[in-house]
């Protein structure tokens, strides 16, 4: 049996990544989508007064800030390419950090650019970046735009990893590779590629057969993962849960 593609990310990344596999080399693959973060709006725009650089981590605060102002003359600085990519359709001059929370404020402090600085961001947060701005002499303040709703599994993802066929489980965030094991007994031989070390992480002991960590936190970083992520799958085809 060919390997199952189980996709856990809210849209609109879920259908880009998709997308972008099936642009990749190999065998056109089952894939089963079901989120299990849902974006919910949440907080509000603050006065923008005196703020030289906006700040986003994810795609989802571009599109809530968008949503809610029509600015477009504060440029921002974004955490990977994708967010960038997103501002700058948005109409935002953007800055890609290309990489986490981490190389965002290296980038930050090797331009020497000047705040205040805003966060625009999620209600569940990696790192504390206006803490570590203003911490560093950076004046910066954050708001919360959006919430990250845990989702259940729905019932085809729950049958592909409770089967006998490879499942190849993409993670994007810490809190999305917590979620793929709650509730769900995995049977399904188990192939999980995470975004980063701290995603990884969070995968419970002995839940998958191979455990794989892009080279950069990015959607490039787990393109370029992948085709090991589907070697692995290959190798477990028939097999059941690790001993």
């Amino acid at each position: 049996m060919p390997p199952i593609i189980l996709i856990t990310r809210p849209e609109p990344g879920a259908t880009r990544f998709v997308a972008a596999l099936k642009d990749l080399p190999g065998d056109d693959l089952s894939v089963v989508l079901s989120p299990v973060l849902a974006i919910a709006p949440q907080g509000s725009l603050p006065d923008l007064t005196g703020v030289r650089w906006l700040i986003f981590t994810s795609q989802h605060g571009v599109f809530r800030f968008a949503e809610l102002s029509a600015r477009r003359d504060i440029p921002a600085y974004c955490v990977g390419d994708t967010t960038a990519e997103a501002a700058e359709q948005a109409g935002i001059t953007a800055i890609s950090a290309g990489g986490d929370a981490r190389d965002l404020l290296a980038r930050i402090a090797a331009d020497g650019a000047a705040g205040p600085m805003l966060h625009l961001r999620g209600a569940h947060a990696a790192a504390d970046v206006a803490g570590a701005l203003t911490t560093a002499g950076v004046p910066a303040g954050d708001a919360v735009l959006y919430a990250q709703h845990k989702v259940p599994l729905n019932d085809a993802a729950r049958a592909c990893l409770s089967g006998t066929a490879p499942v190849i489980a993409p993670v994007f965030s810490p809190r999305s590779a917590a979620a793929l094991f709650e509730g769900v007994d995995v049977t399904a031989p188990l192939v999980v590629l995470a975004i980063s070390r701290a995603a990884a992480d969070r995968v419970p002991e002995g839940a998958a057969q191979a455990c794989l960590v892009a080279d950069r936190p990015d959607g490039a970083g787990m393109l370029r993962a992948w085709p090991e992520a589907l070697a692995r799958a290959y190798r477990l085809e028939g097999t059941n849960r690790a001993q």
